[in-house]
């Protein structure tokens, strides 16, 4: 059994220095926190006293390196979302251990969100006939419907590599007939859901075959252990070739006697889309106000250009109204809406129906947004669109939202940060969905 890897799973360096953020998910108990807890003890990140802090009966339980609120370690499930970090000598790594549970599936998406990668664990077990009996549209029409969601979401949410790891086949009595027929299927999944993998991997995180290292030939497959294959996936390119874009979250005020700014204003956060150096031209979201850059400085207060993803200290020419939640935007480059389509995960407990109205959170800017329009939803397991009026916790479907107030957004497809936006209840105040922006005549 051979599997295909893209050019960056193949072999494709990764960026130099560059820190690699992925997560784990997929359905309850197919071993998302022991193959993190693997990644550990094999990369000899954890310490013999952690060791010895997770032993139950003479074992080692690696999943407890991960899950540790009191109600996960009672009840063997992850709630939240674990942030770990190992290195080896290559790279070093972000790994975020995201719960299968659907009630959870909030903090699956927050987690994908900012990652690179994602790994989608799918127990071999689950579907143990598999190996026996059986083809595999069967095995396909089996795949658990949190397999199936956690990987649309991070498709969904742009993450670059995605990657299955079949794992338990040490339990199986025939590891190669059961691997290839569940990746065969996980590869009809993918491409009928416009899913690009990275590569498809039979694991045992429980006895860490082919997880740090190969373990060859087993279940007929002979390609690179899946910590070979993260040292080369590449790191999400910020929206560099987008016009600049920046949400002020901090606005600090110095004395005249302060010598960087002589007494004005300067405007801190994160550089969204492009980049901000002196001498350029901006306007300001709302209002319209324009100003020229007069300051640019870096997080250490060391004056420069900055680009997307970094932080940055804005100065401007002349004072303006600007306070936090304003966007500071390259002139005539956005045109700010009041209405947009966007493909919805819907996270809340009680159903999104039209009429609602919800706080629209971008960058720092709250706004009201009506649900004017629910277009339809995804069928989970056949994939189509279907017409409906509701959306219920954890579905994924495409709506039309009206702002009260205007804001500058692109296609998700275009820009991670300005094509993104939360939904919060406004009496409950939880998250209610993440938005992803779509042009109006076509999906994502």
């Amino acid at each position: 059994m051979t599997t295909t890897t893209s050019p960056a799973a193949s072999g494709q360096q990764a960026e130099t220095g560059a820190a690699l953020r992925f997560i784990t998910c997929g359905s309850v108990d197919d071993g998302k926190s022991t193959l993190i807890g693997r990644l550990l003890v094999d990369s000899k990140t954890v310490l013999q006293d952690q060791l010895a802090g997770v032993q139950r009966g003479g074992e080692t339980d690696l999943a407890l390196l991960t899950d540790g609120l009191s109600a996960e370690r009672e009840q063997g499930i992850t709630i939240d979302v674990a942030y770990r970090y190992f290195s080896t000598a290559s790279r070093k790594f972000v790994i975020g251990d995201a719960p299968g549970h659907e009630q959870y599936t909030r903090n699956m998406v927050t987690a994908a969100s900012s990652a690179d990668a994602a790994v989608v664990l799918v127990d071999a077990t689950k579907l143990a006939w598999a190996g026996e009996v059986g083809d595999g549209e069967v095995v396909q029409r089996a795949l658990l419907p949190q397999t199936r969601r956690h990987t649309l979401l991070c498709h969904l949410l742009r993450v670059q590599s995605i990657v299955f790891a079949v794992n338990k086949l040490d339990a199986m009595d025939d590891a190669e007939l059961a691997f290839e027929r569940i990746s065969g299927a996980l590869a009809d999944f993918a491409e009928a859901a416009g899913v690009q993998v990275a590569a498809t991997v039979p694991i045992s995180a429980l006895k860490g075959w082919n997880v740090a290292s190969r373990h060859p030939a087993w279940a007929g497959y002979s390609g690179p252990s899946l910590l070979e294959l993260l040292e080369g996936l590449p790191v999400t390119a910020q929206d560099e070739a987008v016009p600049f874009a920046f949400p002020v979250q901090w606005v600090e005020k110095f004395s005249a006697s302060a010598d960087t700014s002589r007494g004005r204003r300067v405007f801190w956060g994160r550089v969204a889309s492009g980049h901000v150096e002196p001498g350029q031209r901006i306007s300001v979201l709302p209002g319209n106000q324009h100003a020229t850059v007069a300051q640019v400085l870096s997080h250490t207060r060391a004056p420069k250009a900055v680009h997307a993803g970094h932080s940055a200290g804005i100065v401007l020419d002349r004072e303006l109204d600007v306070s936090r939640g304003d966007w500071l935007l390259a002139p005539d480059a956005f045109e700010p809406v009041r209405e947009i389509t966007a493909t919805v995960a819907w996270l809340d407990d009680e159903p999104l129906v039209a009429g609602r109205v919800y706080w629209a959170l971008q960058g720092h800017r709250w706004v009201k947004a009506k649900v004017a329009r629910i277009v339809d939803r995804v069928n989970i397991t056949t994939l189509e669109a279907e017409p409906t009026d509701q959306l219920e916790a954890n579905a994924i479907g495409d709506v039309m939202l009206a702002l009260q107030q205007p804001l500058a957004v692109l296609p998700f497809a275009q820009s991670r940060a300005l094509g993104s936006l939360i939904l919060v209840d406004t009496a409950s105040h939880r998250t209610a969905a993440a938005v992803l922006v779509r042009p109006a005549a076509a999906k994502l």
